[in-house]
């Protein structure tokens, strides 16, 4: 489900970064609604009276080979400001005949020192004589295209920021969207307000009568049928589809038998009685359990537990006249990993059960109101439709649940084994107050069993891997440093309270390269 959020807005063509949905995320921070699209979809547009600005971005690709990828060089005649990139800018060099070349000697990966060399709009109140900022590239601009000033320079990169004033197009070497880049969000300040000109009109509480409009005008009459976890993304779309159609909206909460501890039960209460939802409860824990049997494969068992639900989901439609619906919390963030949202080189990285694990072919079309949105986004959409704060500041949970969490076979006890340590690590953060200071937390079981004493006797049960990270958006994030008392006590707890766990390890690893899930 596809909206039109705003009459003004930046369009960011994507050339396959990784980090391309930051700039989306850190444009609408500042007040502006910003779409990505892909090269070819920019080609297809003929009205451009809306699109008060263009941001070209990093990529995979060299503008060193005869075939690359491009835009239009026509877009730059529209008087429409540009800004690229990483990409972007050397895109922009190569269009209007700079010279751009590949080394060892040009290359830079991490921080790096920016000077200034002269005044511009676009570094106004960010570079008065250094800063740092964030690199990852091998090809550089070695020659200026005609009518173009450098602005900054690197040590490596004597042309770092580029523009033409005149025609409103500027490029930048290094990536102002990373939390990595001293102050990069004045960069996008500045491109916005001070050459684009855009007034800001985005405001997420703001969308929430728009999408109710959007969903009443789609769904009309019919019936819509809900997945329903109890997470706050699931949550959130019932809600505001609730707002739409009201009694045309069936919730279901499907029992997988891979939720956390006692989790289930408390939801289903809360959306009964609190919020008074259409919501039928479907126990479908042995079924589940007996298609995930001998399955290791993370991506089969994404693709499983997505079939199953769909299945499951469409039995029950079947039981409602007019019921063509079936609605679902996926984010930006799923979408992209899933596969690329926009076509573009962007990797796969792994089948969400709400995206690429559906099948190809369903009975029921899809109605997903927050695709566009991130999980900051939506918690402030969460706020203002009165979801409880247990709910709607709940650390993100997968929808394939622990089956996910348990790497290696899915069975009955393993799942019981990691209920209980999950429970004891996010209690104990509660506890310590050091929940809510944690995008998301979890504990993991891991396919192998190692040796251990305990009581004297010899043991061989599971480890249990905890994971705990800090993020803005769930597209990069760190590990979080707990004190040193703190790991001890978790771990002391877990092994003397869950039978089959002799030890307790934590993941230090950042995303990228690693996941915040195991798989």
């Amino acid at each position: 489900m596809q909206f039109q959020y705003e009459k003004e807005k930046v369009l960011i063509v994507d050339f396959g970064s990784q980090v391309t949905k930051l700039i989306a995320r850190r444009i609408r921070e500042l007040g502006v609604f910003s779409e990505i699209i892909t090269p070819k979809e920019l080609i297809k547009i003929k009205d451009y009276h809306s699109i008060k600005g263009f941001i070209l971005s990093g990529g995979p690709s060299t503008v060193t080979n005869s075939r690359f990828q491009s835009v239009p060089k026509a877009i730059f005649e529209k008087k429409i400001p540009v800004l690229g990139i990483c990409y972007g800018l050397q895109l922009i060099a190569k269009l209007f005949g700079g010279k751009i070349k590949s080394s060892k000697k040009r290359r830079e990966f991490g921080r790096a020192f920016l000077f200034k060399k002269k005044s511009s709009l676009l570094t106004k109140k960010y570079l008065i004589t250094k800063r740092s900022v964030w690199m990852s590239h091998q090809d550089a601009v070695v020659k200026l295209p005609k009518n173009f000033k450098s602005i900054a320079s690197t040590q490596n990169s004597k042309l770092t920021i580029i523009e033409h004033s005149k025609k409103k197009i500027y490029g930048v070497q290094f990536h102002p969207e990373v939390t990595h880049t001293d102050n990069g969000k004045q960069i996008f300040k500045n491109f916005l307000f001070l050459i684009c000109k855009i007034k800001k009109k985005w405001n997420i509480s703001s969308q929430k009568k728009k999408l109710i409009k959007k969903i009443k005008n789609r769904v009309k009459k019919d019936k819509v049928i809900c997945a329903l976890s109890g997470g706050v993304d699931s949550s959130v779309a019932a809600l505001l589809i609730n707002k739409a159609i009201k009694k045309n909206l069936i919730c279901v909460m499907v029992d997988t038998g891979l939720m956390r501890k006692n989790e289930f039960n408390y939801s289903y209460k809360i959306f009964k009685k609190k919020y008074r939802l259409n919501v039928k409860l479907i126990n479908a824990s042995s079924l589940f359990l007996s298609k995930l049997k001998n399955i290791s494969n993370p991506e089969k068992k994404r693709k499983i537990i997505g079939n199953l639900f769909i299945k499951i989901f469409e039995k029950e439609a079947k039981n409602h006249k007019n019921l063509k619906f079936l609605a679902q919390g996926t984010l930006y963030p799923d979408v992209i990993e899933s596969r690329s949202s926009t076509g573009s080189k962007t990797s796969k990285i792994k089948s969400h059960h709400n995206v690429g694990g559906l099948p190809k072919r369903m009975n029921l079309k899809l109605i997903e109101p927050l695709k566009d949105f991130f999980k900051d986004e939506v918690r402030i959409l969460g706020k203002s439709l009165g979801l409880v704060n247990q709910i709607n500041y709940k650390h993100p949970f997968p929808g394939p649940g622990l089956g996910i969490r348990i790497v290696g076979n899915i069975t009955k006890e393993r799942i019981k084994i990691l209920q209980e340590a999950d429970n004891i690590f996010i209690s104990e953060l509660v506890k310590s107050g050091l929940y809510s200071k944690i995008w998301q937390a979890y504990a993991a079981l891991l396919p192998i069993k190692t040796v251990g004493v305990m009581g004297d006797s010899r043991t061989y049960e599971n480890i249990c891997l905890l994971r705990a990270v800090t993020s803005e958006d769930g597209m990069t994030a760190d590990y979080f440093s707990f004190p040193k008392n703190f790991i001890d006590n978790i771990s002391n707890k877990i092994i003397n309270n869950v039978k089959g766990i002799n030890r307790v390890v934590y993941d230090i690893t950042s995303k990228p390269p690693s996941t915040i899930e195991l798989e």
